[in-house]
């Protein structure tokens, strides 16, 4: 208990009252210190950074990067724990076949499993001592605040984990149900349980909205992650649940961003190490420029060093909060570099256009749509799905699109069909784009 209250002070603390000196500060001697035992202690890092300078953070933005592709296929290497990845893999693969997600590798270390967007398996270990300090990080990186205690908490994830369990603590309750549980079964176990904190991806909230009327408890909160959060959801969630809906950032790799008090996404400067790129490499150092690449180091865990991995994620930086923090603040996230859609133009130049822009146009077409999916085969071309009632107009869709698309000089074939559209049975993301290799 002691070492918690240590910790979410000290979280409070940077994010709340560190200077940017400071900031920059802390995350040098934290980058020297991770890649200094990652030399020491992984064959994988030695050989890479072997004779190469990390005394400043202009050495360490010279280092090469990693993929998850040479992280899976190096892992043997890469973790500092002599932890075989075959071994690893069956023990993670075993679990999941038999849906036991509870328990620690080796009875010291929690797995997680990702197969990703692109379906390739990813592993991802945390040391059982880091995850039995996440209720403090938890509460003071979620979103959430002590003033939202006692929490009784509804966490709906497509998979459980140790680590989530690990959260609970006195006066922090944690409830989990899979993504695939029926949302009418969802509603009886928020109204069983007295839930009064929501976390779960947007695309399952929308299956919620409909069945409010049966809601029985008051939410203090609506927390989502695990997809974009689009403005106009939040809207439709904050309107609907009437509570504030706030957004956290968060990926396999490590806990990117986390809410204000004013719900503004601040990037975790103390537990990540963040760069940004445009699409011609150079480094962002202002706000509403896309960042094309991000490169993290996770600067906590040392049992899995990710230095300088690259990411496939899109955001954009914002102005400075007006909480005071001067942790970097994330404007949008546009969603993943694999999500783009690409058209020609007048010209026959291929032009990309970005994700949550196109998703717009759909979402706010008509309040008929509860969800769509759009699928790229070559350029220009689309397959639309729509879920709306069957008699619903299409071209009105269709016609909406060409308009928004002719406004910036391109030109697509649209077919638009209209189907049920549910979440993913297995364990993957539900991706409202999916694009070939163009």
């Amino acid at each position: 208990m002691i070492q918690s209250i240590r910790d979410y002070l000290l979280l409070n603390k940077h994010q709340k009252r560190f200077s940017q000196e400071k900031i920059t500060k802390l995350q040098l001697k934290s980058l020297k210190q991770v890649i200094s035992y990652a030399k020491r202690n992984s064959l994988f890092y030695a050989e890479k950074f072997q004779n190469l300078p990390y005394k400043s953070l202009e050495d360490i933005k010279k280092l090469p990067t990693i993929n998850k592709e040479s992280m899976m296929d190096n892992f043997s290497s890469l973790n500092t724990c002599g932890i075989d990845k075959d071994d690893v893999l069956a023990y993670a693969i075993k679990k999941e076949i038999e849906k036991d997600y509870l328990g620690y590798y080796q009875d010291r270390y929690v797995v997680g499993l990702s197969s990703g967007t692109s379906g390739n398996k990813g592993i991802y270990i945390t040391p059982k001592k880091m995850t039995k300090r996440l209720p403090a990080v938890f509460l003071a990186r979620s979103g959430l605040s002590i003033f939202d205690l006692p929490m009784r908490i509804l966490f709906c994830l497509r998979v459980f984990s140790q680590g989530f369990n690990d959260i609970n603590a006195p006066f922090i309750k944690l409830n989990y149900l899979s993504t695939m549980t029926n949302p009418s079964l969802i509603i009886e176990a928020m109204n069983e349980k007295k839930v009064n904190i929501l976390m779960a991806p947007p695309s399952l909230i929308r299956f919620l909205v409909p069945l409010k009327a049966d809601l029985k408890i008051k939410l203090k909160k609506i927390v989502t992650y695990a997809e974009v959060l689009t403005i106009e959801d939040k809207k439709l969630f904050e309107d609907t649940f009437q509570t504030k809906v706030i957004e956290i950032y968060q990926a396999s790799e490590g806990q990117m961003a986390s809410a204000c008090k004013h719900g503004k996404l601040h990037i975790n400067e103390d537990l990540v190490f963040v760069e940004l790129y445009d699409e011609n490499h150079q480094e962002i150092k202002k706000p509403h420029v896309v960042g094309h690449q991000m490169i993290i180091t996770n600067l906590i865990n040392y049992a899995q060093p990710l230095i300088r991995y690259e990411m496939n994620d899109m955001i954009v930086l914002d102005e400075p909060c007006s909480c005071g923090s001067n942790f970097r603040t994330i404007e949008r996230i546009i969603g993943r570099r694999d999500d783009l859609l690409y058209f020609y133009n007048s010209n026959h130049e291929k032009k990309y256009v970005f994700p949550d822009l196109f998703a717009r146009w759909i979402i706010t077409e008509s309040d008929l749509i509860r969800e769509f999916q759009v699928h790229q085969t070559q350029v220009g071309h689309l397959l639309i799905s729509i879920d709306t009632p069957e008699d619903f107009p299409t071209q009105i869709l269709e016609s909406r699109i060409h308009d928004e698309l002719k406004k910036i000089d391109l030109n697509a074939e649209i077919a638009i069909q209209i189907k049920k559209i549910e979440l993913p049975k297995d364990k993957n993301k539900f991706k409202r784009f999916i694009t070939e290799t163009l």
